[in-house]
């Protein structure tokens, strides 16, 4: 099968004999923007690879749960979402770190106060300018709904409709987050001038 067709990967993963070769295509047609959609929320490579491969993994756990309400990009993306949400969650209980705040590190009786975007700029799989790092960085200050539904409209063009049946939440609502999203990321660039 050269070309990706969704109804014949659905049938081909309903079946115990094809599910493994229609997965494999599945993760090779989704690889890409699964990662890039997880990176842009979490920001660190390594951690997006770890939160992609989570995301396959409970994709693959829960396929018989897929009912085809929607494509099987968008329950993916939801998965990923899901899954980058709750890895800044974990982040954020476990290693208590704080993504509005610099970073205070102690190295050798110093306080040395690296920002996320140092940090980014120091990250070899990161390819973008200083300006770029900065936007990094007023995003990851922002809640949670508000970056996920910024991300989403912004990096992924998403409409507001397609956003609405992959989150489960009122167009409106989404508009008002995002809206909301652009004001505070301004706001962190007027604070920067």
């Amino acid at each position: 099968m050269s070309k990706y067709d969704e109804k014949k990967i659905l049938k081909m993963l309903s079946d115990a004999a094809t599910s493994r070769k229609a997965f494999a295509m599945v993760v090779s047609r989704y690889s890409e923007s699964l990662y890039w959609c997880i990176r842009r929320m979490v920001l660190n490579h390594d951690d997006a690879d770890d939160v992609l491969q989570n995301t396959f993994l409970k994709a693959w756990t829960n396929l018989g749960d897929f009912q085809a309400r929607s494509s099987l990009s968008t329950w993916l993306h939801r998965i990923a979402i899901n899954e980058s949400l709750d890895f800044l969650r974990r982040q954020k209980h476990n290693v208590n770190v704080n993504v509005n705040a610099n970073v205070n590190s102690n190295v050798n009786g110093c306080d040395d106060t690296i920002s996320l975007a140092d940090r980014l700029m120091a990250d070899e799989y990161f390819d973008g300018d200083r300006l770029q790092a900065l936007l990094q960085e007023a995003i990851a200050s922002l809640p949670d709904v508000q970056r996920q539904v910024f991300c989403l409209r912004y990096y992924e063009d998403m409409k507001y409709c397609d956003m609405s049946l992959m989150l489960g939440t009122s167009e409106g609502a989404l508009k008002a987050s995002y809206h909301l999203a652009v004001k505070k990321i301004q706001d962190f660039f007027k604070k920067r001038d």
